[in-house]
């Protein structure tokens, strides 16, 4: 394996989903930490930029739907212009892996388990994730070990390592939403199919349920989920419909001022984790979505689990009282 020394400019690819790049952005604080002064990039997709930029540690951020618009020999020209010395594919793709090569960057680092990796990248790390009882976090650390990182970092480590600072100042509309008086839920029901989720209806239950004079209950997610969902909602003075009136930028800031979110396995759950909000994730133990794989980093997390949900298309099954007990903890 070739030895890296001192790199100046550091590329971290990871172009999927929310808590994907949520969970990845540790690797740009430990490199900060390790190589004084390098710069990191980072390339993301246009919908997971707001949350890349709220990174202390990352330098600039490029979205790859956008590169991917160029022509070819634009795209080898960007790429040429950064001048990277290593570019680590957190997120394995094939085009990405083929331009960083054509770019003819020295160290690329990918994983050993894809074969478009054996042509590649001249730096292959041997590790498995679907089976592993590491977080997703963690596992992402092990692409660091060519660089000299082998610590086994703990989930508290890696909270304070992706350096979740740079929010946005809420906008006053939003800001007059809330009320000092009483604590503020976010309640998030769906998942873009990114989990298994707990149902619209236990939502809906749970925020009739939850004590009007002691709650403010936030409905969060897209216009396309609210279809599903909004005349479910109940028609309550202290519940508050926000689904499709924010952008992601106005919701990273949305849950840095409430007290705690409610969610199954997606990107807003891990966004409050890494706010230092009461997270209250909901999941199932089925493998590998399970939570010691991928519940939030953050230092007020909280899990109910679903036993045995080996059936994706049934709700998780968590029963409401245990939602809201671990909800009403924190009166």
């Amino acid at each position: 394996m070739p030895k890296i020394d001192k790199p100046k400019t550091i590329l971290i690819s990871r172009t999927d989903s929310i808590g994907d790049v949520v969970l990845t952005l540790p690797l740009a604080g430990i490199l900060k930490k390790k190589f004084k002064g390098v710069k990191i990039i980072f390339l993301g997709n246009t919908y997971t930029r707001p949350i890349i930029e709220c990174c202390e540690h990352v330098d600039e951020v490029y979205e790859w739907a956008v590169v991917q618009q160029y022509s070819y020999d634009r795209q080898l020209e960007w790429l040429l212009k950064l001048e990277v010395d290593v570019f680590i594919h957190v997120f394995p793709r094939k085009e990405i892996a083929r331009l960083a090569k054509k770019a003819n960057i020295n160290y690329r680092i990918g994983t050993s388990h894809r074969i478009f990796h054996l042509l590649s990248c001249n730096i292959r790390v041997n590790f498995t994730r679907k089976k592993s009882d590491e977080h997703e976090a963690q596992l992402n650390t092990k692409l660091l070990a060519p660089l000299g990182i082998k610590k086994s970092y703990s989930l508290k480590e890696l909270t304070t390592l992706a350096g979740f600072t740079r929010i946005k100042e809420l906008p006053q509309n939003l800001k007059n939403l809330l009320n000092s008086d009483k604590k503020k839920v976010i309640l998030h029901p769906k998942s873009q199919g990114s989990a298994i989720e707990w149902g619209v209806k236990n939502f809906m239950q749970l925020a009739e349920e939850l004590d009007s004079d002691k709650f403010q209950v936030f409905i969060t997610g897209t216009e396309k989920e609210a279809e599903q969902f909004r005349s479910d909602i109940p028609d309550k003075s202290n519940i508050i419909d926000l689904s499709g009136k924010m952008t992601l930028d106005e919701l990273v800031s949305f849950i840095a001022n409430v007290d705690y979110l409610v969610a199954a396995s997606t990107g807003p759950l891990h966004i409050a984790g890494l706010c230092q909000k009461r997270a209250i994730g909901l999941f199932s133990d089925t493998r590998p979505i399970h939570p010691g794989r991928w519940k939030p980093l953050g230092d007020d997390v909280s899990i109910l689990v679903s036993k045995n949900n080996l059936d994706n298309t049934q709700p998780l099954d968590i029963p409401l009282r245990d939602v809201k007990r671990m909800v009403e903890e924190l009166l």
